[in-house]
């Protein structure tokens, strides 16, 4: 486990999306608490009375779940970037929990956020509500990856559990996870009891454990399209995602 200091000293390069993109501000940690202190393994149950045996007891750390150790942080970047606050602080904490676990591979928030732009507008797309738990109502499911149409062929991988389909697999949630991509990088990020991929925290958590897989390092040029296209291998998706990374890049410069 890092403490605080370390931490914040390995979040000063988490700002920057490749060689190319700009820099942006970074979420800081709550002056009481480190990502570590806060993060229980995937597989840690929440105790019967609900209450987890293995969250903090310190009385200085902000209530509810994890995520709100960059609340006011979103409060504050959120006019400036149009991305909500529920959005904004799934993607700023899994930044700092990536930045603890994998200091090596400076993930920064805006690459998350353009990956939750064009993936699904941030849980709004085909009409959903990104709901206060991070919950996407209703839940958001891609299109059948039956060959056709210029999609993938995929059968089904998990006898339609995650995308209610089981002929062929389809990408659900805010970060668009393909059901044999979840079951690998599942993560329980607000420790509510579940690893959910139509829970943006679960899903932006483990969208940034997949990007960081392999020893990349997104702080170059390579190491950054490198995770870009391992996430969508189309040119048209990659740059898509690198313009938006550098607009709220640009963007969260005028906030304080």
């Amino acid at each position: 486990m890092l403490p605080l200091v370390a931490i914040v000293g390995l979040l000063a390069a988490t700002g920057a999306v490749g060689n190319y993109a700009t820099r942006a501000s970074v979420p800081p940690v709550h002056p009481s608490a480190s990502p570590s202190d806060q993060a229980p393994s995937a597989d840690s149950a929440p105790d019967p009375n609900g209450a987890n045996p293995d969250a903090p007891s310190d009385p200085n750390l902000p209530a509810g779940p994890p995520q709100n150790v960059v609340a006011q942080w979103a409060k504050r970047m959120s006019p400036a970037v149009g991305i909500s606050e529920t959005a904004l602080k799934a993607y700023g904490y899994a930044t700092l929990r990536v930045a603890a676990d994998a200091p090596a591979c400076h993930l920064a928030w805006t690459t998350l956020a353009a990956i939750g732009k064009v993936e699904s507008d941030h849980g709004t797309a085909n009409k959903a509500t990104l709901q206060p738990d991070g919950m996407t109502q209703p839940l958001i499911v891609g299109a059948p990856l039956d060959g056709q149409g210029g999609r993938q062929l995929v059968p089904d991988s998990d006898n339609g559990r995650y995308d209610g389909d089981r002929v062929y697999d389809r990408a659900v949630g805010p970060m668009q996870f393909l059901p044999s991509t979840w079951l690998r990088y599942q993560t329980d990020a607000d420790q509510d009891g579940r690893s959910d991929p139509n829970d943006i925290n679960d899903a932006a958590l483990a969208a940034g454990e997949y990007l960081c897989a392999g020893g990349k390092d997104l702080a170059t040029v390579g190491g950054w399209w490198g995770a870009i296209y391992s996430y969508n291998q189309l040119q048209a998706y990659a740059k898509s995602v690198f313009d938006a990374a550098n607009d709220y890049g640009l963007r969260s410069r005028s906030v304080a």
